[in-house]
């Protein structure tokens, strides 16, 4: 039998090596296709007396990805109709049966009484990291790229074919918790470490050291499969597993607020899968898949977070009628913290950086950012030591403009302030060819407003990152009104290049992800003036799904900023465009008091030297005594924070800000941790319903005022029974340009 997905050779001894290389794809996945083909292979290899045993590997650079997440989206599209089946019962069964196919094929695996072994050449995680540990032996070839693990949490879901049961029964339950629960994938050397992997070779060997296991007698029988096996973390109710469950669920509890079904269900897996034989415990976790399979969370978390950024990061809101091309060198104008972030990740992307300041003692202080920071890698294994010499050759630090000559891109990032911004930009376009591209790094100023300034306005795009630049993964582009589908074009391949998520966006006062955050730190804000407690506040956030309270938050942006922000709203568009309450706060902190946020150690929090942040005791000078916790609606206060920013992305959608739903939902994860259970702010809108969401936006304006009013469309579409991802669903075959 041929197989289109795997290759099937049998040697002199008997022994199978099987071999996954997809057609078509860089990397190898688990499709519908890819399980029945290997459910055919096992069984070949179980029924024929001739073949002793079997490798598996891949026939690429990495072993596997996992699962192709748009299987499970499809799957998870079928639950509608299981509700509406005549016969319910058996609708499930069909589901839960279809859910837990590679369980049942990785089961048949270890069980057929042939030895496999899993010869792991680079990165496998997921259902492929499974089927290693499914197998009885696991060699991996050296390969310092190589990551093994289960990050199915990081996208709603948990690992559900057999991870939450072998791990556990392979390290103690304390590792193989913080393994899945953190979704960390671990290098080699950890992996040897946790026995994880029997043996690490030379990529040359790795085919021949893994048949030779099977040629010197090894074992088709796993540990777990055999009378006297004991857990390595010892059984759940003993002196150490009480060591490690009550812990286990407060550090869950703390971390997630029970938000994540995905995790809830890791937990439940793997404790009540310990007190069972493997069989049951792989029953066990298959339910607990198929449950978390229905939720609207994983649903959600699946498409933004998997679905829809591939999409993004694939270049689908590039303009399709311009040609690619290639970026060999940018110029990064201001060498401060965030262009000093920008020429690193630029030159770690392999691309020349001109990295230009006003003198070249501040040109050099900005590259000494790569400096650290590629060190640092080095210092953790996650770089080679000739990493830093490649990557500081590849940026010229200087203060001398004709440097930049021959640039394919640039990008300003120097102070937020206009007369500075028109200076470099001037200096900039003298050296400058035509056909450059030039794009802006701000989050307050109007790009149209910026390429007024620029002698070709149709090549000026904003580039806006967020800080800090190495760690942050979205960038977001903004088209100013003259704006030319080339200079989006080169700003969307060059945050490619660079391995970010880009999100486009028309031109707006914040644009997009300034906007709505500005919302959450507002709220915040407003809820202090409230009598809520500041702890509680902060709290409150984090329980909501933000990775940090609001006023944390406005510390790390910088609270002079704000204020600058709403004294700027106020002039432009008059006093009733801001909260007198929130700009009164404001001022007493930073005009009256001088708390500036970390940057200058003192803001909603004091920042003393070797000791962690702690809130202010001086709020409470500026708002009064706070009320107790108790009269306060936990709930109503979560919807808050999640609500004012969801409506402010529909009203982005309104305006036109926002053209694609896709921009809407990744950005705001991305960019400002929006509560990525939610799948996103305009995910969260259409997981209540906007009939739903606009009564409750009503409630909440009648509790707090007009800023809660639903937008007019979202009144349109709650009559008309639509949602954001019917509405404004992206064109059919626009999804990749």
């Amino acid at each position: 039998m041929s197989y289109k997905n795997f290759k099937f050779d049998v040697d002199a001894d008997g022994i199978a090596l099987v071999t996954w290389d997809m057609p078509g794809r860089s990397m190898n996945v688990f499709t519908v296709e890819v399980m029945q083909e290997l459910s055919a292979i096992v069984d070949k290899v179980i029924g024929d007396a001739a073949i002793k045993g079997a490798v598996v590997t891949s026939g690429k650079d990495t072993f596997s990805g996992g699962a192709d997440l748009t299987m499970l989206e499809g799957l998870a599209k079928v639950i509608p109709d299981i509700d509406k089946a005549k016969d319910k019962k058996a609708a499930m069964q069909a589901f839960f049966d279809q859910s837990r196919q590679m369980s049942l094929i990785y089961r048949r695996l270890e069980t057929g009484k042939k030895p496999w072994v899993a010869a792991i050449n680079g990165t496998a995680v997921g259902g492929a990291f499974e089927l290693a540990l499914a197998c009885h032996h696991r060699v991996a070839s050296e390969n310092e790229k190589t990551r093994l693990g289960l990050p199915e949490v990081k996208v709603g879901l948990f690992p559900g074919a057999g991870g939450t049961q072998r791990l556990p029964r392979m390290v103690p339950a304390a590792d193989a918790l913080q393994l899945m629960l953190r979704g960390e994938q671990v290098r080699l050397d950890k992996a040897k470490q946790l026995k994880l992997v029997d043996e690490v070779v030379p990529a040359d060997k790795l085919i021949e050291t893994a048949k030779a296991w099977i040629k010197n007698g090894g074992k088709a029988v796993q540990p777990w499969d055999q009378d006297g096996f004991k857990l390595p973390g010892g059984p759940v109710y003993s002196k150490a597993g009480m060591m490690v469950w009550p812990p286990a669920n407060a550090l869950y509890r703390r971390e997630t607020y029970d938000n994540y079904p995905g995790a809830r269900a890791i937990l439940k897996s793997v404790y009540e899968g310990l007190l069972v034989p493997i069989d049951a415990g792989l029953r066990i976790e298959s339910r607990y898949f198929a449950n978390v399979l229905r939720t609207k969370e994983a649903a959600a978390m699946i498409r933004s977070l998997f679905v829809s950024m591939q999409e993004l990061n694939k270049g689908a809101r590039r303009p399709a009628n311009v040609p690619p091309g290639k970026i060999k060198k940018v110029a990064v104008l201001g060498a401060g913290f965030m262009g000093a972030g920008i020429a690193y990740v630029t030159a770690s992307a392999g691309i020349e950086v001109v990295l230009v300041d006003k003198d070249q003692e501040s040109a050099d202080k900005g590259k000494q950012l790569s400096d650290k920071l590629i060190s640092s890698q080095i210092k953790k294994g996650r770089a080679r030591p000739e990493a830093k010499d490649q990557l500081l050759s590849r940026i010229k630090a200087t203060a001398d403009y004709n440097d930049i000559a021959g640039a394919d891109l640039v990008v300003e990032a120097v102070f937020e302030d206009r007369k500075v911004k028109a200076e470099v930009i001037a200096k900039a376009e003298a050296v400058l060819g035509g056909n450059v591209v030039f794009g802006s790094n701000t989050s307050t100023l109007p790009i149209t407003s910026l390429a007024e300034i620029s002698k070709r306005p149709d090549r000026f795009v904003g580039i806006h990152f967020f800080s800090p630049v190495d760690k942050m993964m979205l960038v977001e582009v903004i088209k100013g009104k003259q704006t030319g589908d080339e200079a989006i074009a080169m700003a969307l391949d060059y945050v490619r290049a660079i391995r970010k998520t880009p999100i486009l966006v028309n031109d707006s006062r914040g644009f997009y992800t300034s906007r709505v955050v500005g919302t959450y730190i507002r709220e915040g804000h407003l809820m202090l003036t409230e009598g809520v407690p500041a702890a509680m506040v902060e709290n409150v956030g984090r329980m909501a799904g933000m990775p940090v309270g609001p006023l944390s938050l406005n510390d790390e942006v910088a609270v002079d900023l704000a204020w600058k922000i709403v004294q700027a709203t106020k002039a432009d568009l008059g006093a009733e465009a801001v909260d007198p309450r929130q700009e009164a706060l404001l001022e007493e902190m930073v005009v009256k008091r001088g708390r500036f946020g970390r940057k200058n150690g003192k803001g909603f929090y004091d920042y003393p030297e070797n000791a962690p942040k702690r809130l202010w005791r001086g709020i409470s000078e500026i708002v009064g005594e706070a009320r107790p916790a108790e009269t306060f609606d936990v709930e109503e206060l979560k919807q808050r924070f999640l609500v004012i920013q969801a409506l402010e992305t529909a009203r982005c959608v309104e305006e036109g800000v926002i053209t694609d739903v896709r921009d809407a939902d990744v950005g705001s994860i991305l960019g400002f941790g929006y509560a990525p259970f939610t799948g996103g702010t305009l995910s969260y809108i259409d997981g209540m319903g906007v009939q739903a969401f606009v009564a409750l936006c009503e409630r909440l304006k009648g509790r707090h005022g007009d800023r809660f009013k639903p937008a007019a469309l979202l009144v349109e579409m709650a009559k008309k029974g639509e949602t954001f991802y019917t509405r404004f669903a992206p064109p059919a075959g626009k999804k990749a340009a």
